[in-house]
């Protein structure tokens, strides 16, 4: 893999801008480095102390460095400094606000992904953790991990628009209830605010739309895996504010079909004449496209839809819940379901490219301000390979006509 040293960063051109080959010009150099200088000088007047703004920059750097891992200490030998002191402190101890940059951050992507058919991608991860003392850790099951782990979850909430650009936009760390919230002296301890309430994950979902919302940044859809597809207050809220949404669900969920008849989802797919599927790509995976069969039962709620998605190759059936005031068509339906990876692939890109997972912090406020962060240097990646997908568009154009 080709790497671009630019300004002390480090990019990464030919695994992020998917340029007919990996050759880096001139150009290239020069536009990745007024792109960083630029995020560097938005980021500035978040710090009023001209140490912490250079603090920021390197840990900037750092995350978007060919570092095997991502910490305050590779990070600090990576600048060149003898220890991660001052790297610590400025995660620990230096006064500013993460939720500030987490809005910079939305805004950033906001100005270059903008899309009115754009989705919006709420899931948790996890991050795996040794010792009890990390804000909210607890044994857990932690779909990333594939088990349940002593770890953190965090919620976030992705953006993607329809030609493929796809960003984290926001985060909240779950804190459990009984592990945490009650017990307010542990909570102290891991710097958790003390009037912090309880909330559950759709619960933090919903709070990162109602910002998202409350930017105007412009979106068709909402997705979600089954823990937010199930859960009534999420649905209720989204309903409540006309946002169209396609959540996967349990195959035990019941509903009303508009013949008034109650059954479970799976015993409704029973019925599903063989005319009635209709084959449908709904993206572009790994191994190309995502070919399967797919269709969709009314419900006796106006605006509301079942959608069963069949494999072709095992028969093996998935399940949605769709919230489709506008009655948009299955193919749309089809693309807003398939538009839940995206988020899977930012987490990915994030942690193997940003240091999302890297980070050695217990505090509460210091995870929110490395997450923050390294969703920062996940944005401005997209961004510089949304910008050189279009310069390879100009390229090529100029050349073929």
């Amino acid at each position: 893999m080709i790497y671009a040293i630019v300004n002390g960063v480090t990019i990464l051109p030919s695994a992020q801008t998917d340029m007919p080959d990996s050759a880096v010009t001139k150009e290239d150099l020069v536009a990745w480095d007024e792109e960083f200088k630029t995020i560097c000088a938005r980021t500035g007047p978040l710090f009023y102390r001209t140490d912490s703004r250079a603090h920021a920059e390197r840990y900037l750097r750092g995350l978007l460095a060919p570092l095997q891992r991502k910490n305050g200490w590779t990070i600090a030998e990576y600048s060149g400094q003898r220890e991660p002191k001052a790297l610590q402190r400025f995660l620990n101890l230096t006064p500013w606000d993460a939720d500030h940059m987490r809005d910079l951050v939305r805004d950033y992507a906001m100005e270059h992904f903008a899309d009115p058919r754009g989705v919006l991608i709420a899931d948790p991860t996890g991050f795996a953790k040794k010792g009890n003392k990390s804000a909210g850790v607890q044994r857990q099951y932690s779909g990333t991990l594939g088990r349940i782990d002593n770890c953190q979850i965090g919620t976030f909430l992705a953006y993607a628009n329809s030609v493929g650009d796809r960003v984290l936009i926001d985060r909240e760390l779950y804190v459990p209830e009984h592990s945490w919230i009650a017990d307010p002296d542990r909570c102290a301890e891991a710097g958790i605010p003390a009037d912090l309430q309880f909330a559950t994950r759709p619960q933090q979902a919903a709070a990162m739309i109602e910002r998202t919302l409350q930017a105007g940044m412009p979106f068709a859809w909402f997705v979600a895996d089954e823990e937010f597809g199930q859960n009534p207050g999420l649905r209720a809220y989204l309903e409540a504010r006309q946002i169209s949404y396609v959540m996967a669900i349990p195959k035990n969920t019941e509903f009303t079909d508009t013949a008034g008849r109650t059954n479970t989802i799976t015993k409704a797919a029973q019925r599903v004449k063989p005319n009635h599927w209709q084959r449908r790509s709904c993206g572009i995976g790994t191994k190309g496209f995502r070919v399967y069969d797919w269709t969709f039962i009314n419900s006796d709620r106006p605006g509301h839809q079942y959608m069963i998605r069949r494999s072709i190759d095992d028969q093996e059936l998935a399940y949605y819940h769709c919230h489709n005031p506008r009655e948009e068509g299955l193919t749309e339906l089809v693309r807003a379901a398939g538009m839940r990876w995206p988020i899977e692939e930012s987490f990915e890109a994030a942690k193997g490219e940003a240091g999302l997972d890297n980070y050695q912090v217990r505090l509460y406020h210091a995870w929110y301000r490395h997450i923050t962060l390294s969703m920062l240097a996940l944005a401005f990646l997209a961004v510089m390979r949304h910008k050189s997908k279009k310069g390879a568009h100009h390229l090529w154009t100029t050349r073929t006509t």
